[in-house]
């Protein structure tokens, strides 16, 4: 797992191999996406600030499978339920930014919290 750091804070981890990890990070999307993006009111990226793709710690690895065995736990009963006007089921990963990616099957976790994401959850 492989880490992305903006002026040395640690963003998102992702489960892609370092080239795979490498090549999502620096894609012009996924940085169009972090300009757009906010945290506590501010833009996750500038646009001109370093970015350092590094191995994962292990407390970033933790937090990532934590997530992802808590995405797995929401199905489509959940999904079900909500359409109903029933509450859906709460999850602790609720809080967790967690998004596929299809092209390649790697998974990305944001480490810090995203306002847009966050309202759409």
């Amino acid at each position: 797992m492989f880490t992305l750091e903006i002026d040395g804070t640690p963003v998102a981890v992702t489960d892609a191999d370092e080239n795979e990890a490498r090549e999502l990070f620096a894609s012009a999307g996924f940085k169009q996406d972090l300009k757009e993006f906010t945290s506590g009111g501010n833009p996750v990226w500038n646009g001109t600030s370093a970015f350092t793709v590094r191995p994962a710690n292990e407390n970033e690895i933790d937090y990532f499978e934590e997530a992802a065995l808590d995405d797995d736990d929401f199905d489509d009963e959940d999904l079900e339920d909500e359409e109903d006007g029933e509450e859906p089921v709460e999850s602790s990963a609720e809080d967790a930014e967690f998004g596929e990616f299809e092209d390649d099957g790697s998974s990305i976790l944001f480490l810090i919290e995203i306002d847009q994401l966050s309202e759409e959850v």
